[in-house]
C-alpha cells in the first residue's frame, strides 16, 4: 500500500471516532447537567407575625414593591407550618428552586428555633416552643404554634437571622413617623414603645437596640426621647411597665409638654392604646410598616441570603444566612 493510501485510511478512522465519540457523549451530559449550569430562580417568603386585617395589609403593601423582582410569597404567624408550607408550595408553582425566608420579627430570637425546625435545619422540637408567647398568640389575631414537623423541600431555601431592630433603617421610620406630628419639638417628647420579653437582661438588650434606633431623634431638638418595653405577655411586669408610662404622659401633660407616641412593632399600635386611655398624647398608629426603608430592609435581607449562597455548588436544601449575635422576642 502507497504511504498516500495510508494517510488516507487512518484520516477516515480518525474521522469515523470523532463522530462516534460525539454521538455518545451527548446524551451523556444531557442526562446528567453540571450543577453550576443549572438555572437558579430566586424567590422570597416573608415571615411576619400576622393580625388583624389592617395589619396584615399593611405587610401586603411593603411586600408589593418586590413582587416586580421575585416571586413573594408571606407566611403570616408565629413560625406556623402550614402558613410556611402553603408559601413554599405556591413559590414552587411559580418555579422557584431558590428561596430566601425572610423573618421580619422585632428580635432575631422569635421563633428561630421552631423556623429551624420546620425547615430541616435542626431536629424536631420535642416541645413546640410556645412558652413566652402563649398569650400573645391569643391575643393578635389568634395565631398558634403548629407543630414544627419538617416540611418536605424541593427548592433550597436559606433562612435569615437578623431581626428588625438591628437595622439603622428603622431610624429614619422613627423619625419620619415623628416629624408627621411634631409641630414644635422644644416642647414635646417622644415616647417609643415596644412589646418587650419577659427575662430582665434580655429587656435591657431590647432597650439598648431601641436606643440606637432613636438617635437621629434626639438630633431634632424634642425636650425628651424615651424608650419603654410594655412587656405585654406578662402581668406583674406589665402592670409594672403600664404604670411608669401612663406617669411618664401625665407628667409631660403637667408640665404643658405633649407626647408623641410611635409603637416600635412591625405594624400597627398594639394596645398602646389601652395603655394610654384618658391621656393626652399624639399617634397616627403606624409601626414600621407600611414604609420604603422596610421594603427595602426587606429585599437586602433576601439578596444577603442570596448571595450567601453564591460561592457553594453543592449545598443542603436548607441553611443558615446572616450574622450570629443576641436575643428578643416579638412582633
Amino acid at each position: 500500500m502507497s504511504q498516500k493510501r495510508i494517510e488516507l485510511v487512518v484520516l477516515a478512522a480518525l474521522a469515523v471516532t470523532l463522530v462516534l465519540g460525539c454521538a455518545t457523549s451527548g446524551p451523556a451530559i444531557a442526562k446528567h447537567p453540571a450543577k453550576s449550569s443549572r438555572a437558579v430562580t430566586p424567590g422570597i417568603m416573608l415571615m411576619a407575625h400576622g393580625g388583624d386585617e389592617a395589619w396584615n395589609e399593611a405587610i401586603k403593601q411593603t411586600v408589593k414593591p418586590l413582587a416586580k423582582e421575585h416571586p413573594v410569597e408571606i407566611a403570616f404567624g408565629m413560625a406556623d407550618r402550614a402558613t410556611m408550607k402553603e408559601a413554599l408550595h405556591r413559590l414552587g408553582d411559580q418555579g422557584v428552586t431558590q428561596v430566601a425566608v425572610v423573618r421580619m420579627f422585632v428580635s432575631r430570637d422569635s421563633f428561630i428555633a421552631e423556623t429551624e425546625s420546620i425547615l430541616g435545619l435542626r431536629p424536631p422540637l420535642e416541645h413546640p416552643a410556645t412558652h413566652e408567647h402563649e398569650s400573645h398568640a391569643d391575643s393578635h389575631g389568634g395565631h398558634h404554634m403548629s407543630a414544627p414537623d419538617p416540611i418536605p423541600l424541593t427548592a433550597r431555601v436559606l433562612l435569615s437571622r437578623e431581626g428588625v431592630a438591628e437595622s439603622p433603617l428603622v431610624d429614619e421610620i422613627l423619625l419620619d413617623r415623628a416629624k408627621k406630628l411634631s409641630r414644635e419639638p422644644k416642647r414635646e417628647r417622644v415616647l417609643i414603645l415596644a412589646h418587650g420579653p419577659g427575662d430582665d437582661a434580655e429587656n435591657e438588650r431590647w432597650l439598648d437596640d431601641m436606643r440606637r434606633r432613636t438617635q437621629p431623634l434626639r438630633e431634632v431638638g424634642f425636650q425628651d426621647v424615651r424608650c419603654e418595653t410594655l412587656r405585654e405577655d406578662w402581668p406583674e411586669r406589665r402592670e409594672q411597665s403600664e404604670k411608669r408610662i401612663r406617669e411618664y404622659v401625665e407628667d409631660a401633660r403637667t408640665n404643658g409638654e405633649q407626647v408623641i407616641v410611635i409603637p416600635f412593632r412591625v405594624a400597627g399600635f398594639g394596645p398602646y392604646a389601652d395603655v394610654l386611655s384618658g391621656l393626652d398624647y399624639l399617634s397616627d398608629g403606624l409601626g414600621f410598616c407600611p414604609h420604603p426603608n422596610m421594603t427595602r430592609w426587606i429585599k437586602e435581607t433576601a439578596e444577603e441570603c442570596f448571595e450567601s449562597s453564591n460561592d457553594q455548588s453543592t449545598t443542603p436544601l436548607a441553611s443558615i444566612a446572616g450574622r450570629q449575635g443576641r436575643s428578643g422576642d416579638v412582633k
